[in-house]
């Protein structure tokens, strides 16, 4: 008989930084579900039910509102791959590192990329993107809604708007703010936005949930020069997933998706009022509870972002070295949580309560924890 060795078991751990987050039994379950085939009808049912759940979350009726076979980085460059062209003129907000991702996947796309920046913890000015708009003219303009590097939530309509008025597409980051704030294409005025399954729907990383309006499929269609990417190609995956007859493209990751479409209906089951409500309340406590400690939120109360909160670091952690604590805080009592990116490295942590651990139980967890290693 072949050897058999044992499969090396992981630790249990609660996961409290920028992502991934904790998963339900649930979606555990129905990840390990039987193995089907990629067209059988049971499986697109499950299919057709994600994709009409997504689209309540992102707040649009789009028909191409889907679970793309890829994570959120690649999310991200298929609403930029599609919806620009060499030459194109793209205006991209900067408050953190996911606004410079933005430009750089742009620019590889050949498009001319202006950037409007704001300082990390901050949002970005209405003003400057809207003069940005106007003398730029662009073909698109992008920013992020939830920025996973800051912790700022960026008010959305008056960027939308300038942009609506200059007849620009409008691309949207809701990696960190899908499942755990609430978002609203259509009443924003969003053509394309993307997000991620890790984060507030608590589900493996893997799937990014995206959403192209008609308008942006229909700048697809009118391209002159081909999408670069064949596999991120909207009118590929148009065809692949329309519901009917599908044209083969790749081989959709099935188990992944059950586990989404159970992720979903937990959401759906909660509702999204309710799962916005306790995701700020666990974030309010977490301040509260680490504020005697010495933590202080990075970001002015009205732009916070419940599921992931950015906190200054106090002269107990930053004395010890914040790696060491945020070590310590992993191997002696089983809990995550981020550090700074980019200018905020070493100054702050990024701590996640998302979808699964938007809890005051992980909060207490955490403080207790911080207490026994920091007094």
């Amino acid at each position: 008989m072949p050897e058999t060795h044992p499969v090396p078991a992981l630790p249990e751990r609660l996961l409290l930084g920028p992502g991934p987050s904790n998963v339900p039994e649930r979606v555990r379950r129905a990840q390990g579900a039987p193995m089907i085939g990629h067209l059988d009808p049971a499986f697109l049912a499950v299919l057709e039910e994600a994709k009409a759940a997504l689209a309540e979350l992102f707040g649009t009726r789009n028909r191409f509102t889907l679970p793309l076979s890829a994570t959120g980085s690649a999310g991200m460059e298929a609403c930029l791959v599609n919806l620009l062209e060499p030459g194109d003129r793209v205006v991209v907000g900067v408050h953190g590192v996911f606004g410079s991702r933005m430009c750089e996947v742009a620019r590889r796309a050949g498009a001319d990329v202006t950037a409007v920046e704001a300082p990390f913890g901050q949002a970005l000015d209405p003003d400057a993107m809207r003069e940005a708009i106007r003398a730029i003219k662009p073909r698109a303009v992008a920013f992020v809604h939830a920025e996973t590097s800051t912790g700022v939530l960026q008010p959305v309509e008056e960027i939308a708007a300038a942009a609506c008025d200059a007849d620009a597409l409008v691309i949207l980051d809701c990696v960190t703010s899908l499942g755990g704030v609430s978002v609203a294409l259509d009443e924003w005025g969003i053509d394309a936005a993307y997000s991620g399954t890790q984060k507030c729907l608590s589900c493996p990383p893997g799937l990014s949930p995206v959403s192209f309006s008609e308008r942006a499929l229909e700048r697809v269609r009118a391209r002159s020069h081909p999408v670069q990417s064949w596999y991120l190609d909207v009118t590929l995956l148009d065809g692949y997933y329309a519901t009917g007859k599908r044209v083969y493209h790749h081989t959709a990751p099935i188990s992944a998706i059950l586990g989404l479409a159970e992720g979903l209906r937990i959401v759906l089951e909660e509702g999204l009022d309710a799962r916005a409500q306790r995701h700020r309340e666990a974030a309010g406590r977490l301040i509260a509870e680490l504020e005697p400690l010495g933590f202080e939120p990075l970001v002015a109360e009205a732009l916070r972002l419940p599921p992931l909160t950015t906190l200054r670091l106090p002269r107990a952690v930053t004395s010890r070295g914040e790696a060491d604590v945020r070590a310590r805080l992993l191997l002696h009592h089983g809990i995550e949580v981020g550090g700074g990116l980019g200018p905020l490295a070493g100054s702050i942590w990024r701590v996640g309560l998302m979808g699964e651990n938007a809890h005051p139980e992980c909060v207490d967890r955490l403080v207790t924890a911080l207490r026994e290693e920091l007094t």
